[in-house]
């Protein structure tokens, strides 16, 4: 049996980085795309990046809406995006609840990881706040963050710092295929 290569992969924030802010989103009509959300998946895609969405999503816990309110929100996101997410998981858990799913915590990479194959190696993490960061750091992997959603109140007082500080997804997926790019670059020079 021939083995599976493992595939490099950006795990994306959900709110605030994706796709806009709106407090515990629950309805399909307050969906609000950035005008770069597409082509920013377009470009990972394009350079063999798995996307998979990693959000926490509390208004389940809190009763706020119902998890299919959010599977809808999905559904909708991917209809938007031509089907190019590879994956999304959720913590529905309230923040004191010691989940083992809740970002900083790594229940949904690993998740991630063993449904897709993932080779963290070669893997980042995008969001806007100093905890998508801290799980990107948790599991190993390079991190960026966008100014987008909380990103501007959060770049302060980071508790780790993220190899790229970008304004939006899109300028921080330009810079992980320019990193990317140079990463090749060098691997071939060395051959």
């Amino acid at each position: 049996m021939a083995s599976v290569e493992k595939q490099k992969a950006v795990f994306v924030d959900r709110d605030g980085t994706l796709i806009e802010e709106v407090n515990f989103l629950s309805r399909v009509e307050d969906l609000r795309f950035f005008p770069f959300t597409d082509d920013a998946v377009r470009i990972l895609k394009g350079a063999g990046y798995l996307v998979v969405v990693v959000t926490n999503q509390s208004g389940i816990g809190r009763g706020i809406y119902s998890e299919a309110d959010m599977r809808a929100v999905h559904q909708e996101i991917q209809s938007r995006l031509s089907s190019k997410i590879d994956g999304f998981y959720f913590c529905p858990h309230l923040p004191d609840e010691n989940c083992r799913c809740r970002k900083p915590r790594l229940g949904m990479i690993e998740d991630a990881c063993s449904d897709l194959d993932i080779d963290l190696a070669h893997s980042w993490m995008i969001g806007d706040k100093d905890l998508d960061v801290l799980t990107g750091a948790n599991a190993g992997i390079r991190t960026a963050m966008v100014m987008t959603g909380y990103g501007n109140g959060h770049v302060d007082g980071l508790e780790k710092k993220p190899e790229i500080v970008a304004a939006n997804l899109l300028d921080a997926v330009k810079e992980i295929a320019a990193f990317q790019q140079k990463a090749t670059l060098a691997a071939a020079d060395e051959r």
